[in-house]
């Protein structure tokens, strides 16, 4: 059971659109002057490129050059650091968020509820899997964007519990009351953390963002970053409190058993 704070860190800010080399530059510009120490690091969703359907043109492997980049960057803040890209597998397309930590330790999920307005879900294809990393004593569930929408799979279960859900998004401006609205939701729900990092700035596209990355206590209480070109935000998330609550307040021994298909 880990005894010391987490450290989070948010990097919100406008992406250049499907230009990975200057995005990784303009993150890695963010990491090498963050002026505290930090246990993680997030970064929004696609955040070499943007919100893109071009994935025949953008994709990269896990070979390639911002998988070697993030390990990279871990290394040199000796933080786990996190968020999507497109990859290309066996023939296929993923919106997968990658775990980078300082060890070389790497894991991934990949976008269960792809966006069919956008007809993601024309180009890419589903995770299957829920991932929970075990960081350094927290137990972390990282999702990706539109996942923020569907409970069931976000959702607390005995067999796979964590302190902390994370999503990293292109969520638009239009729909920021649903971003705030249901982080805050999934914090109250799951007697967790939540934390959500969005992006800023106008896409290729012509859809606007506004932020709005924000960091979710438990009983709901919510602190929310505004819209700036650049934020870097750190924030310690107390496990202590986070017990302190959940022994206060035992909702989820009146949960509804449930399995996922």
């Amino acid at each position: 059971m880990p005894t010391a704070d987490l450290r989070v860190t948010l990097l919100q800010t406008d992406l250049v659109w499907e230009d990975p080399v200057a995005n990784r530059n303009q993150f890695e510009t963010m990491i090498r002057n963050l002026a505290t120490e930090t246990d993680l690091i997030v970064l929004p969703e696609m955040f070499t490129t943007g919100f893109t359907m071009n994935a025949p043109a953008l994709a990269e492997t896990m070979e390639g050059p911002t998988i070697a980049w993030l390990l990279e960057m871990a290394r040199l803040k000796q933080a786990a650091i996190t968020g999507s890209l497109i990859i290309k597998e066996n023939e296929q397309y993923f919106n997968r968020l990658i775990w980078a930590q300082p060890d070389g330790d790497l894991q991934y999920y990949d976008k269960r509820h792809l966006f069919r307005m956008a007809q993601e879900n024309a180009i890419y294809s589903a995770g299957k899997t829920r991932l929970v990393v075990n960081y350094k004593g927290w137990r972390i569930c990282p999702l990706i964007c539109y996942d923020l929408r569907f409970p069931v799979w976000s959702r607390q279960l005995s067999n796979q519990p964590y302190d902390l859900l994370l999503y990293v998004a292109n969520w638009p401006e239009k729909r920021a009351v649903a971003w705030r609205t249901l982080l805050a939701a999934r914090a109250i729900e799951n007697l967790s953390y939540c934390v959500g990092v969005n992006r800023t700035g106008q896409d290729g596209t012509g859809i606007r963002y506004d932020g709005g990355s924000a960091v979710c206590e438990p009983q709901g209480e919510t602190f929310y970053l505004p819209e700036n070109p650049e934020i870097i935000h750190t924030q310690a998330l107390s496990y202590q409190k986070l017990q302190e609550f959940r022994e206060r307040f035992p909702a989820d021994l009146d949960a509804d058993a449930f399995v996922l298909a």
